[in-house]
């Protein structure tokens, strides 16, 4: 229809008709086809009619026709503008396409036409039609749904706006119980800036809508099947939906106004309330439905990829590996109005929604649409009409609601579960109202915001617009009304009157979670030879109809003769031999990165292409007798979601070592959220656990400040409280027992590991299968050749990875440096190199080596605690690049005299210059 629609110029109707009777092969497929329809509902042949006066009648009457169905379509398409959306009464912007005069018609044109004619034969006429599309369109729900580019997406919601089960209005006694449930989040809020003058709250007054309408979300899903609900939002409203919808005591709530916390860790550092996370329990229709609302930090969206992870773990079916139900765990993000289009997280989450990786089945989203970010006004704060409009390019349907509509808003969200319920895809609710108070609590609005302000102290609250309703319609009377806003009052007073008697007596409401003992750390990471070579050669095998690449081929087959009495194990060998033991023993294996299948430098291989069709086989997951799931996953190109993903998985998944690769370490910095609010913190703030392994290639070979430093020095900067460890291996068996290290460790913290690029097939880098049999991972390395001599040695250098081998291959190789690889940064191995050092009797200097410059890299952090492990008999020099604030050269010829005089000074027994200046390159 869109060919008639969108053309109503007469000269050109008149055109397309005159050639339709003379030949209907003569024009469009589009316009035959309305032309035949008119002809049915018409009665006649408008192929025969005879004369010019008859078909110029016709033409009228056809052209008015396409301008009904026009005026129709257009009510669906933009009717979202003529809905009062504003609670504080701001008029819709409205659509010119709304008018019938846009369309060429008058309302009694609409009047002459059959309601067959433009597709609806449940109406008499056009007019009845378009008065009900409008009813439905532009009265109380904005929708947006027609951009969705599935057919049968877009006949369901006709489908459902026609039937009306969804739309239904709420029954007497459900408006009652709205009214309650809205005064009692208006009583929390008053109650607690009454008893609490001052405090910080982010009061959600204004959209109080959003609890009954997650209400109804948990109602209409635990009857749909789920047993979980994830929920990740900001402050807005964050301590309503603590307490009147997770459950959380409301005694607890007021503890912590009192700077109460009852914490069994005293160290815990914790969080504010408006942070904190929690895990409750609502019953529907006899069933449990758990809920489950993840901690977040100030930096509001990024919890939103976090959720998500969170969710894929839990949606996983216990008994049934590689299983996920969809519909079991159902994500739910609640976002402010200026930070969904503001905050970048919320298009990296929302584009890998539909990823094999990441996908979770449809995040039910909410906008607590306050029309103003802190001081700043939406027109500052966007360049889109609606806060959602984001959304639309992920074909996701919107509706939009006045918070002060209850019974709409309700409608919204039952619409929401049952499109997420159908299709398990996305589905956003912009919920619009105001912010009564300011920003928090304590700020003035009237200094930025006066006439809104004005405007929002004059207008009734949320319960007062809905009880005024209520008596209007004679469902109760004032005094009822008024009733239950003094009942709901009343309890709240009588709760924090006990509490304040009680004053939480001895009862602990949330324990912090007890950090278990140093001793479990140590486990055994060796594996026997067979089992090394059972794993080995399951590597090696493929389907007989498999036809992987002949070059990769040969590569792989040498694993073989690697694992003989030769040696020769690289790196991505090492990490395979780890995983498939891991998988073995049951432990699953989780690895996404942007390259993860192959890995940035060609060295992992997980997954094997056939060379002629392109068919997909991951020999990992195909190790006969394994009991663990192997998944490895190219991600999307997006550091920030895809790590909180992760994060957010690992939380959840203790029977998986879940790992995140970036392309580069240096990459890893667009995360630094994800990093700072999260990784190094959650235990310290919210006694949370994660094992997750960040896996970042690091190294100075020249190729510029953006891909030789993963930063080592914020890591190390960041280490406290046992809160991760931070490692450099330097060969693959280390790699092997770090990781399996990772995985068997019933403390879960996460590892942060420097990975190599030049040291991936080095020669001497690599291990023997010895390697892997007996021992496990050494936080110090001994000097091999230097522990031959140990009475000659006057120098012990100390290092990590990648610089060891630079040092240790260099031609002027001195006789009296001994390098000592340090392995484990965090932990410091204090005890391991008062050891070393103990073996060395002759020592005169010690000496901290390393590529990086000396404001980055470990040294500012190894530099006290070499100190302290060395002792005071000898002093601790540095050896490495100047200060610098670019990470690396950009030009070869210079890092390759830099190297070279890092290795020079280090070999160079006499005396080692802290300070150099900063080279300068001529070009």
């Amino acid at each position: 229809m869109s060919a008639i629609t969108s053309v109503f110029n007469d000269g050109i109707f008149a055109e397309q008709f005159e050639r339709y009777r003379r030949d209907p092969a003569s024009v469009d497929e589009t316009w035959r086809q309305y032309f035949r329809m008119a002809e049915s509902l018409l009665g006649q042949s408008a192929a025969s009619a005879p004369a010019a006066a008859g078909a110029t009648t016709d033409v009228a009457y056809l052209q008015k026709v396409a301008g009904a169905a026009s005026l129709q379509q257009a009510i669906r398409m933009y009717g979202h503008y003529d809905v009062p959306l504003d609670p504080l009464g701001a008029p819709p912007i409205g659509a010119d396409e709304l008018a019938p005069g846009f369309h060429g018609l008058t309302e009694d044109d609409l009047a002459t036409i059959p309601g067959a004619a433009i597709g609806d034969d449940r109406y008499a006429t056009a007019k009845d039609v378009i008065a009900r599309k409008r009813e439905v369109y532009t009265t109380r729900i904005g929708y947006e749904v027609w951009h969705l580019e599935v057919n049968e997406e877009r006949n369901w919601f006709r489908h459902a706006f026609r039937a009306g089960e969804l739309t239904r209005p709420l029954t007497v006694d459900e408006k009652k119980a709205v009214l309650r449930r809205l005064n009692e989040v208006d009583g929390l809020e008053r109650f607690l800036g009454r008893a609490y003058q001052g405090y910080k709250r982010f009061s959600v007054e204004g959209n109080d809508t959003l609890v009954p309408m997650l209400d109804e979300m948990i109602n209409a899903l635990g009857k749909s099947g789920a047993e979980e609900i994830v929920i990740g939002m900001a402050h807005r409203g964050r301590l309503n939906v603590l307490t009147n919808v997770m459950g959380k005591p409301f005694e607890t709530l007021f503890a912590e106004f009192e700077g109460r916390h009852d914490h069994a860790d005293e160290t815990a550092t914790g969080d504010v309330k408006y942070h904190a996370g929690f895990t409750g329990v609502r019953s529907v229709d006899g069933r449990e439905v758990k809920l489950r609302l993840v901690p977040n930090p100030s930096h509001l969206e990024v919890v939103n990829p976090v959720i998500e992870g969170v969710v894929r773990a839990r949606q996983r079916v216990a008994g049934k590996p590689g299983e996920r139900n969809e519909h079991a765990v159902v994500p739910v993000a609640i976002h402010g109005d200026a930070a969904f289009p503001g905050e970048g997280i919320v298009a990296e989450t929302l584009n890998i929604s539909h990823l094999n990786a990441y996908r979770t089945g449809g995040t039910i989203h909410i906008i607590v649409n306050n029309q103003v970010g802190f001081t700043t006004d939406p027109g500052d704060a966007r360049s889109t009409y609606y806060s959602s409009d984001l959304a639309k390019g992920f074909e996701i349907p919107i509706f939009h609601v006045n918070a002060d509509d209850a019974e709409s808003c309700i409608t919204a969200m039952r619409l929401a579960c049952a499109y997420r319920t159908m299709f398990k895809k996305d589905v956003l609710i912009d919920l619009v109202g105001y912010r009564r108070h300011g920003h928090n609590e304590g700020d003035e609005p009237m200094y930025t915001q006066p006439t809104r302000t004005t405007a929002i102290r004059k207008h009734p609250t949320v319960p007062q617009v809905w009880a005024t309703r209520l008596v209007k319609e004679g469902v109760l009377t004032a005094d009822e009304a008024a009733a239950v806003e003094k009942d709901v009052s009343q309890r709240y007073a009588d709760i924090h009157s006990a509490f304040k008697q009680s004053l939480l007596s001895s009862e602990k409401h949330a324990p912090w979670p007890a950090e278990p003992s140093p001793a479990s750390r140590v486990v055994q990471t060796n594996v026997a030879a067979e089992r090394l070579q059972f794993v080995n050669e399951s590597l090696l095998q493929w389907p007989q109809e498999f036809t992987p690449n002949p070059r990769l081929a040969k590569q792989l087959e040498r694993r073989r003769e690697t694992m003989g009495e030769q040696g020769g194990i690289e790196w991505g060998h090492a990490e395979a031999l780890a995983f498939g033991t891991l998988l073995l023993d049951g432990m699953s294996v989780r690895i996404t990165g942007q390259d993860a299948e192959r890995g940035t430098f060609s060295h992992r291989h997980s997954v094997l292409n056939d060379a002629n069709s392109g068919r997909k086989y991951a020999p990992l997951a195909n190790i006969p007798g394994s009991k663990g799931i192997f998944e490895v996953y190219n991600s999307a190109l997006s550091e920030t979601a895809v790590l909180a993903f992760e994060y957010g998985f690992s939380t959840v998944a203790s029977d998986t070592l879940t790992l995140w690769e970036a392309q580069f370490g240096d990459f890893v910095n667009v995360a630094q959220p994800i990093i700072d609010q999260f990784i190094v913190a959650d235990r310290a703030k919210w006694g949370q656990d994660s094992g997750l392994v960040m896996l970042l290639p690091h190294g100075y070979e020249g190729q510029g400040p953006e891909h030789s430093s993963a930063r080592l020095e914020r890591f190390l900067q960041l280490c406290a409280e046992g809160n991760m460890t931070v490692a450099y291996c330097s060969t693959p068996a280390q790699f092997f027992h770090l990781l399996r290290r990772q995985a068997l460790r019933p403390n879960r913290r996460p590892l942060i590991c420097m990975q190599p690029k030049s040291m991936l097939r080095l020669p001497q880098a690599s291990s023997h299968l010895d390697d892997l049999v007996h021992g496990g991972f050494q936080s110090v390395i001994d000097d091999p050749i230097a522990s031959q001599r140990r009475d000659d040695v006057r120098r012990i250098v100390f290092c990590t990875g990648k610089v060891y081998y630079d040092m240790a291959l260099a031609a002027n190789r001195n006789p009296n440096v001994a390098l000592v690889r340090v392995e484990e940064l965090y932990s410091w191995p204090h005890e391991e190199i008062q050891r070393i050092m103990d073996l060395y009797p002759a020592i005169e200097q010690v000496v901290w080596a390393q590529e990086e410059p000396k404001n980055q890299g470990a040294w500012t952090y190894v530099q006290p605690r070499l100190r302290a492990s060395a002792g005071a008999a000898v002093g601790v020099r540095y050896v490495g690049r100047p200060e610098r604030a670019s990470p690396a050269e950009g030009y070869a010829d210079a890092h390759q005299q830099e190297q070279a005089r890092i290795i020079a000074m280090v070999m160079d027994t006499g005396e080692v210059a802290e300070e150099r200046p900063a080279m300068t390159i001529s070009k």
